[in-house]
């Protein structure tokens, strides 16, 4: 941001004025600029050396009464005497701040313990944690981090700014096998690769598998939860979401900015149109198209309205059977 902030070690934080934050986020003051924090704590339980955030009017109540050294609040936040910074996105303006509270604790360059091929290619800085393993001919670029156990197969490439929680596994083999005459499953191999786009987040013990022929794709910006599975030859775009315990089958192709719910099952070869929404525990079909417009939740999933509207239906016959029972 062209601001270059003055910290202080305290403990495991890091210890900034309110000024600087607010200089940093590029956001207007009021009250003691002077104010030092070392770290952020809920409105409920915050110290006066912490930062916090009331997002909404319904925090509002909870902000005008908390000991928090800072808030970071909306414009139409009715101060009174805290010292606070404003912002008109105060969810994206905290978590800038934390950046800033809470820097990264991994060191830049490849731990002793980690195991490295000779033709490993780093394109610029990198911090490599304990326990990994980078296969063959895999490129990471720079800025990128790998946190402890993390597990890249050969060929890989991943793209710039990467975060790659603990125990993620990148490049396995795709779930592929044909029968042959005795009907005995035999291996397809998988001799395709993965790409990663830049400022790709994925949590722990997510697993991304290489594509049998081709490319298994995540674009730009993409962001894992932890426990995702990707299957060979998904097609992932740009700044698509994915939360924890979800499923895709081989082939899927999820457009941009599609959100996709925790735990829910894709089936192979279904496409995700650009911005569509699943909700938690939806199932999507083999070669289902899932459209933007509307969430979709339940299983088959279909839109909200009419998975609402069903749910509605089988509550009154339920309450029917009661009563003709009574």
């Amino acid at each position: 941001m062209g601001f270059t902030v003055t910290r202080l070690h305290v403990g495991d934080y890091e210890q900034v004025t309110v000024r600087e934050l607010a200089n940093a986020l590029a956001c207007p003051l009021e009250g003691e600029a002077d104010r030092q924090l070392t770290g952020a704590a809920p409105l409920d339980s915050a110290t006066p050396a912490d930062l916090s955030f009331a997002a909404s009017p319904k925090a509002f109540t909870a902000a005008q009464t908390s000991q928090a050294g800072c808030v970071i609040v909306g414009p139409d936040y009715p101060n009174h005497s805290q010292t606070v910074i404003r912002s008109p996105s105060t969810r994206r303006a905290f978590a800038q701040a934390l950046a800033l509270l809470f820097p990264a604790t991994i060191p830049a360059g490849i731990h002793p313990s980690a195991v490295v091929a000779e033709d490993f290619i780093l394109e610029g800085q990198v911090s490599i944690g304990p326990g990994c393993v980078i296969s063959k001919g895999v490129t990471i670029g720079p800025g990128s981090t790998l946190h402890a156990n993390v597990t890249i197969y050969d060929r890989v490439r991943i793209g710039r700014n990467a975060i790659l929680h603990a125990g993620c596994v990148v490049g396995a083999d795709g779930f592929g096998f044909a029968l042959d005459e005795a009907r005995r499953y035999i291996k397809f191999p998988q001799v395709g690769t993965v790409e990663i786009g830049d400022d790709v987040e994925i949590g722990a013990n997510t697993c991304i598998d290489r594509a049998a022929l081709g490319v298994t794709r995540l674009g730009d910006g993409v962001k894992l939860d932890n426990q995702v599975h990707i299957g060979h030859n998904c097609q992932i775009g740009n700044h698509v979401v994915i939360a924890a315990q979800t499923g895709l089958s081989g082939g899927v192709v999820v457009g941009d900015y599609a959100i996709i719910g925790g735990q829910v099952g894709i089936g192979d070869k279904a496409r995700i149109e650009s911005g569509a929404v699943i909700g938690s525990g939806a199932g999507i079909l083999t070669s289902k198209i899932v459209r933007a417009g509307e969430p979709v939740w339940g299983t088959p999933a279909r839109p909200l309205r009419e998975h609402l509207k069903g749910l509605a239906t089988l509550a009154r016959l339920a309450r029917a059977k009661n009563r003709s029972s009574e």
